[in-house]
């Protein structure tokens, strides 16, 4: 909420406080371009029947019982509504003048995201998930959280193995002209092609290196596909605070301590007769009422946990109910930040660092994971512990639909993908030509363009709703066009040139007037001043589609004020050619408006080049 809504809000609750109303939901809304007013309420209509008295009388009455803030010229009844007009100067004064003040310290969050196998490159299928989680965790850090950001490593599993296996049956040796995860990622379709003709030899010697990467003799060449994929997602800008192996949740007993703290649950059982009989059970009726059949297994009768009960495990530990990690230093990454690694000769508090213990746990994972991230949080609020019941109350599956490549779903085994670094070079180089076309002695080329094509990409895959399928297209994907990032860079890029043009006059600190600014001067800080709610609510909903369509917003109403042109067809709002004291302000605004969009871009991962 902007200082200024939240200004109004308080005086609208002060007057209907005055009138005998202590209980009311109070909206600041923006008045419509077509309608009088900058700001307005409808509280007077949704309190009509409540009292029971005409909403027109309602507003009446509260108008006149107003004490109206700061900036604030009038306020009207209009019908049901009231609509209050701020004092131009004032108002975009305060907008330009007003820093995002730090938000609250806010509980712990663990957030896991990426989680791609270690066995080859990634794709444009895992890029959702990569860029949704960094984005999330941007944003959630903008709203005052302390933000963990966790990539899980099945370094046991089937695919792990058949990658490294792959190589001993090809007898292949990496020569080092190919990134490693590529190369080791053509071997990996290749053994699936060869279990046509070879599959029980193939089984045999998949099922040894699996053993063997369960004793943890494999993990430095686990290590090497890790460190390839990591220069990947670095180049995306993603970043992270914690590797944790499967390797060492399973020699951690992560099972069989998750399993101990839901057996002491009167939820969970052991049959002694019926369909259950000799299996351990998780009845979840009381949080999932509805179910056809509301009795979870989680260890079969043979003794076999079943992969659900493996998860809870890891969960329990991420909501702090009990320990079982320890930790090393792993590299530092681009930002000099330093990434961990949970490791068997670590330390627990490596450089005074507590890993885990979330208040607050979301699993970046796709929609088909939908049912098992359901059980998975109701056994926290099973489990009977403080932390759990806390963790259930604030645990999020953060479902997102999948990717297809122009209509075909995606598939590693079957070699269907388009990897992150072909998209990342192909997006680069496309940008490369339309700003060489644009500004073709751009100095910075290089790095616009890269900056270019990685928005391009990012922003394809955050504006839209996580549940709603993508279908991964050139000419859509790097559109520099229309509803995308180079859109909002371009908008970032022609403030700083005005910027720049006034340095150049020496008129940039020029003593501003704001008195002398309008209506559209109005328009286009209120959109500015949105930006705080907008990372709320992103925060609140983990929808960073809400701030990427706010990016398109403030680059559509500053494009918008740019090209105005008055009644008599001649521009309107002039920065560097209007007079002394006008043009202060103006570029005070600009200042104002290259800065927002700057943050927002970064809130999505995305950089905001000074030229294009």
């Amino acid at each position: 909420m902007s200082d200024v809504t939240h200004a109004l809000r308080e005086a609208v609750l002060a007057a209907l406080s005055r009138i005998g109303v202590d209980d009311a939901e109070v909206a600041i809304q923006e008045v419509p371009a077509d309608k009088p007013g900058d700001y307005g309420t409808p509280v007077a209509f949704t309190l009509a029947r409540t009292l029971r008295r005409n909403p027109a009388q309602i507003a009446g009455e509260l108008v006149e019982a107003l004490e109206l803030p700061a900036g604030i010229e009038r306020a009207d009844a209009v019908g049901p509504y009231i609509n209050f007009h701020v004092d131009a100067g004032a108002f975009v004064a305060g907008v330009v003048a007003s820093e995002r003040a730090p938000a609250d310290a806010r509980p712990k969050v663990v957030l896991e995201h990426t989680s791609v196998n270690p066995n080859k490159e990634a794709h444009v299928g895992h890029l959702r998930n990569i860029v949704l989680g960094d984005a999330c965790a941007r944003i959630l850090r903008a709203a005052g959280h302390e933000v963990e950001v966790q990539n899980y490593i099945d370094d046991t599993g089937r695919q792990a193995a058949e990658s490294l296996f792959a190589k001993d049956y090809f007898d292949a040796a990496h020569d080092g002209s190919r990134k490693y995860d590529h190369w080791l990622g053509e071997l990996y379709v290749r053994l699936g092609d060869a279990k046509a003709d070879d599959a029980d030899a193939i089984e045999a010697g998949v099922s040894a290196v699996m053993h063997r990467l369960e004793r943890g003799e494999l993990r430095a060449e686990v290590e090497r596909v890790v460190r390839s994929q990591l220069e990947t997602f670095h180049a995306l800008g993603a970043e992270y605070d914690l590797l944790v192996w499967e390797s060492d949740v399973v020699h951690g007993g992560f099972l069989k301590r998750g399993l101990d703290v839901l057996e002491a649950s009167p939820y969970v059982s052991r049959p002694t007769e019926g369909k259950y009989a000799g299996a351990l059970v998780m009845d979840v009726s009381s949080f999932l009422p509805g179910l056809e059949e509301p009795n979870v297994v989680l260890v079969r009768s043979d003794g076999n946990a079943m992969y659900v009960a493996k998860d809870i495990g890891y969960q329990f530990w991420k909501a702090g109910i009990f320990e079982g990690l320890s930790f090393r230093p792993f590299e530092v990454q681009p930002s000099g930040a330093s990434l961990y690694t949970s490791a068997p000769e670590g330390e627990t508090h490596p450089d005074g660092r507590t890993f885990a213990h979330g208040a607050e746990i979301i699993n970046v994972i796709d929609v088909r994971q939908s049912h098992p991230q359901t059980l998975v949080r109701t056994a926290l609020a099973l489990s009977g512990t403080d932390e759990g019941e806390r963790a259930f109350r604030n645990s999020h599956h953060l479902a997102y639909e999948v990717v297809t490549l122009e209509g075909q779903p995606m598939s590693g085994r079957k070699g269907i993908t388009l990897s992150i670094d072909e998209a990342l070079a192909e997006a680069t180089r496309r940008a490369r030509a339309v700003v060489e076309e644009k500004n073709p002695g751009l100095a910075s080329i290089d790095e616009v363009a890269r900056q270019v094509g990685l928005g391009a990409l990012r922003f394809g895959m955050l504006k839209s709703e996580a549940r709603k399928i993508i279908d991964f297209r050139w000419e859509q994907a790097l559109s520099l066009q229309g509803d995308s990032a180079p859109y909002v860079q371009y908008a970032h890029a022609r403030a700083c040139s005005i910027l720049r043009a006034a340095a150049a006059e020496g008129v940039q600190r020029e003593e501003a007037d704001f008195a002398a600014l309008g209506p559209l001067e109005v328009r286009l800080a209120q959109v500015i001043a949105r930006l705080p709610e907008v990372i709320a609510t992103a925060a609140r909903e983990l929808a960073p589609h809400l701030v990427a369509q706010y990016a398109l917003d403030l680059a559509t109403a500053w494009n918008g004020y740019y090209n105005h042109k008055g009644p008599d067809g001649r521009p309107d709002t002039q920065v560097l050619k209007a007079e002394p004291g006008l043009r202060g302000a103006r570029l005070a605004l600009v200042d104002r408006v290259r800065s927002t969009l700057a943050e927002a871009l970064a809130l999505l991962g995305i950089g905001a080049p000074d030229e294009m």
